[in-house]
């Protein structure tokens, strides 16, 4: 099982704005070209196949697709290949977040 992270806002004591919103992860990775918006995410096993909805940022990292998820006001995230450590620092960086385990 890999870990999850979740990139927040949530520990900052002087954000003007605690949560991440949905407008600003879609201008924000917009500009991102390795990214694409899905409003569900696909999971295909050996015997079925498992779909979620919810506002996913896809990240093309080469042939993997890592889903980056917008929930509640945070982005979740899988550690699912060691690439998405510093691509997960850079979007926290850039959102003024912070990145906690869980």
């Amino acid at each position: 099982m890999s870990q999850r992270f979740r990139i927040t806002r949530s520990m900052q004591e002087n954000s003007e704005q605690q949560t991440i919103s949905l407008d600003e992860c879609t201008q924000y990775f917009a500009s991102k070209p390795d990214f694409m918006y899905s409003p569900i995410f696909t999971v295909k096993g050996p015997e079925s196949t498992m779909s979620v909805e919810g506002d996913f940022f896809m990240w093309q990292h080469g042939e993997l697709e890592i889903p980056f998820r917008l929930y509640m006001g945070d982005i979740y995230v899988a550690l699912t290949n060691e690439a998405v450590v510093p691509k997960m620092i850079e979007i926290a960086t850039d959102l003024h977040a912070d990145v906690v385990e869980g």
